[in-house]
C-alpha cells in the first residue's frame, strides 16, 4: 500500500473504531484514536510475515500492544487484516464474547495477553532475545503510552535491550501527553524523553505519528544492523480523527452517546470522501 492507501485505511479503521466502541459502551477511545495510524501503519506496511490463515506462522515479526488498555484499535486492525470476523468484533462488550478489555491470546492474531501497565517492553525484549539465539530474522515491536512511562520494569527491559544490542527490537511511544488523570508532565513528569533513552544505549527517532506519510518514512529508515534496540517517539493527538475529542482528558475513556457518535462518523466519512476523490 501506498502513503494515500494507507491514510484512507486508518480512516476507514477510525470509523469502524468509533462505531464498535459506541455499540460496546465502553473502550479507552482516546488512546485507541491516537495510535491507530501507527498500528495501521504496522500491519499493512511495516510487519512481515503476518497470514490470517497461520496466525502463529514460524516467520512472523511479533506485536505486541503494552498499552493493553487501547485494544480496540488492535480489533479493528486485526479485522482489517482478516484475523477477526465482523460478526466476532460486533460481540465486544458481550458477555461470551472472546473480546475483552486487554488483548488476550485467545484471540487469533494477538502473541501476548497485557494488563498491568510497564510489562509489555520485557516481554517484546525476551521475544528479540529468543530471536537473536535461534539467528531467525523476525522483528518484535512494542507500542507503550506515555502513561506508563512511570513503570520500573519499562527500565530493566531498557538495560536489558542495550545489554543484548537488540537490533531486532522497536519499541514505539504513543506521546498523547494525556493519561487518566491528567497531563503526563503534571502526573509524572517524563521529558526529556530522547536523552533519556539515548541514555540507556537506544536509537531514539521522533516522528509525527499524526502523518502517515511521517509515520512511513520513519518505519523505513530504521536500521536494523545498528546492534541498538530502536525507540520511535510518536508524538501523536489524545482523540486523533474526532475534533471534539482531540486533547480533551475525559476521553481517555468515554462512552459516545448516540448524537456523538453520528457526528462523529460523519466527521471521518467526509475525510475518506475528499482522500478517495
Amino acid at each position: 500500500m501506498n502513503t494515500k492507501e494507507l491514510t484512507i485505511l486508518a480512516e476507514k479503521n477510525r470509523k469502524r473504531l468509533v462505531e464498535v466502541v459506541y455499540r460496546a459502551k465502553a473502550g479507552h477511545i482516546g488512546g485507541d484514536l491516537s495510535c491507530l495510524n501507527v498500528m495501521t501503519a504496522l500491519y499493512f506496511h511495516v510487519m512481515k510475515g503476518l497470514d490470517p490463515q497461520e496466525p502463529k506462522a514460524p516467520g512472523r515479526d511479533r506485536f505486541v500492544l503494552s498499552k493493553g488498555h487501547c485494544v480496540e484499535a488492535l480489533y479493528v486492525t486485526l479485522e482489517a487484516k482478516g484475523f477477526l470476523k465482523p460478526e466476532v468484533l460486533d460481540t465486544l462488550g458481550q458477555y461470551g464474547s472472546i473480546l475483552s478489555g486487554h488483548p488476550t491470546i485467545e484471540v487469533p492474531g494477538i502473541e501476548v495477553n497485557s494488563g498491568a501497565l510497564g510489562h509489555g517492553l520485557s516481554i517484546g525484549v525476551g521475544m528479540a532475545i529468543a530471536a537473536k539465539m535461534d539467528q531467525k530474522t523476525w522483528k518484535t515491536y512494542v507500542l507503550m503510552g506515555d502513561g506508563e512511562q512511570g513503570e520500573g520494569s519499562i527500565y530493566e527491559a531498557a538495560m536489558a535491550g542495550n545489554k543484548y544490542q537488540l537490533d531486532n527490537l522497536v519499541a514505539i511511544l504513543d506521546r498523547n501527553h494525556l493519561q487518566i488523570s491528567g497531563d503526563t508532565e503534571d502526573v509524572m513528569p517524563i521529558d526529556s524523553i530522547k536523552e533519556r533513552w539515548s541514555a540507556f544505549g537506544w536509537d531514539v527517532i521522533e516522528m509525527n505519528g499524526d502523518s502517515m506519510e511521517d509515520i512511513i518514512k520513519t518505519f523505513d529508515a530504521i536500521d536494523y544492523t545498528n546492534k541498538k534496540p530502536h525507540l520511535l517517539v510518536s508524538n501523536t493527538t489524545k482523540g486523533k480523527g474526532v475534533s471534539f475529542m482531540e486533547g480533551i482528558a475525559k476521553w481517555h475513556h468515554g462512552v459516545l452517546n448516540e448524537q456523538q457518535c453520528l457526528d462523529a462518523v460523519k466527521e471521518i466519512e467526509e475525510r475518506i470522501e475528499k482522500l478517495e476523490a
